[in-house]
């Protein structure tokens, strides 16, 4: 099915099949980044998927029903990493403020692999915050309602797991 065709029809309903076919790679992978552990994603985008396809005759385009499957993927990963740390992950409140102009002076280039296994190493809520707005292209109010923080709280968040991430790539590359 393209993606300008109907998500259903009656003819054709998209079926758990076709959707596990054009959604499956993309939305485990951004679970994985969010909740770090590939086979809790993969449970997280099957219930997704059962819901979604509980949903599907709601939505007139995949493109439709891709974008809300994506928020119902991230939705359940943020419900999975609270469950996990009693709804504690490491997103202060407390808002210190790095200011937005406090840019990291020289930005490197790193190899892929290195940069994804240092996101790994985040702390949940850093790199849940990174993922989200790096990978998934939310604003930082959009992440700010999702985690229930303020907008200022997201953008200290990014700026420290920016810091951080950093950090691990650089402490990689003296060890090798």
């Amino acid at each position: 099915m393209g993606s300008s065709k109907a998500a259903t029809s009656a003819h054709s309903p998209l079926t758990l099949e076709d959707m596990y076919k054009l959604f499956a790679k993309k939305m485990i992978n951004l679970s994985a980044r969010i909740v770090n552990n590939p086979t809790t994603a993969q449970d997280i985008v099957q219930d997704a998927f059962i819901s979604g396809h509980t949903h599907i005759h709601q939505f007139t385009t995949e493109t439709d029903f891709g974008n809300w499957l994506k928020r119902v993927v991230v939705n359940k990963s943020i419900d999975q990493l609270r469950k996990k740390s009693n709804a504690t992950f490491e997103i202060d409140d407390a808002t210190h403020l790095v200011a937005e102009t406090d840019e990291i002076s020289e930005e490197p280039e790193y190899e892929i692999p290195t940069v994804m296994q240092s996101i790994a190493e985040l702390p949940d809520g850093y790199r849940l915050v990174f993922t989200l707005f790096v990978f998934e292209q939310y604003s930082h109010n959009e992440i700010a309602a999702a985690l229930n923080i303020s907008e200022g709280t997201s953008k200290s968040q990014y700026n420290r797991a920016r810091k951080k991430l950093i950090q691990i790539i650089q402490s990689k590359q003296i060890k090798s």
